[in-house]
């Protein structure tokens, strides 16, 4: 079930960047495995996505410790600068960086490691106040320019979530702010490259708008059951 899943949501794609003009592999789907067991990521790694996305740090950390690096990790929920050690251990990119403490504290974790932390600044694209992420572009210049600074940080690119709704207008137009903020924010020399935007419900909205790199979970995995652990799903 969940490789045909996969494969459906892999001809998706690809029908949309056909329909807008854009090469598929210039999008990096990461299969966003929170809350499913090693079983169902061993699925999808075996069908030739090494991209999985987790967005608790010690359930992160206890997949990582038993698949390793074999799988390209990306940690994309709100990281709290305690829980930090635990990501830069594990995750290859880092999703959700939404301020100068918590890049202080990640850069200073990644050196001692002597490691490249690859991040993303989370930005706020729509007025849900369950959103979290910067919003004003001078604080979200400033800590891009922070993180230039690091040694042990490289910024990549940015992240959004789009808002909870029907209506398509208000989506395209989360996705094409994130995009035009790449661009000005490039204007200065910045840099940037990776649009982290788009799950299930919208993912081919955030093809249209340029997104890079797709978060997608239950268009793969299926729904989730919260009642239980990761390590009873299999």
């Amino acid at each position: 079930m969940v490789e045909e899943n996969l494969r459906l949501v892999k001809e998706r794609i690809e029908r949309k960047c056909a329909e807008v003009k854009r090469n598929p592999s210039e999008i990096k789907l990461i299969a966003v495995s929170k809350n499913f067991g090693i079983e169902a990521i061993n699925h999808v790694f075996n069908q030739g996505n090494v991209d999985f996305g987790e967005n608790k740090a010690q359930e992160l950390d206890s997949k990582y410790s038993q698949l390793g690096n074999k799988i390209s990790w990306h940690f994309i929920g709100n990281l709290q600068r305690n829980k930090v050690r635990f990501v830069v251990n594990s995750a290859d990119y880092i999703h959700s960086v939404d301020s100068l403490m918590l890049a202080v504290e990640i850069n200073k974790r990644a050196a001692s490691l002597n490691k490249i932390q690859k991040v993303l600044l989370e930005i706020k694209t729509s007025f849900e106040d369950s959103k979290a992420g910067l919003n004003e572009y001078s604080e979200i210049k400033d800590l891009a320019d922070y993180c230039k600074e690091f040694e042990n940080i490289s910024l990549i690119g940015l992240m959004t979530i789009a808002p909870f709704t029907d209506d398509v207008n208000l989506i395209k137009k989360s996705f094409s702010h994130l995009r035009k903020l790449r661009e000005r924010l490039n204007a200065d020399n910045l840099n940037i490259k990776e649009l982290s935007m788009g799950m299930t419900s919208d993912f081919e909205i955030a093809i249209e708008e340029g997104a890079t790199m797709l978060r997608i979970g239950s268009a793969i995995f299926g729904e989730r059951d919260y009642s239980k652990s990761w390590k009873e799903i299999v």
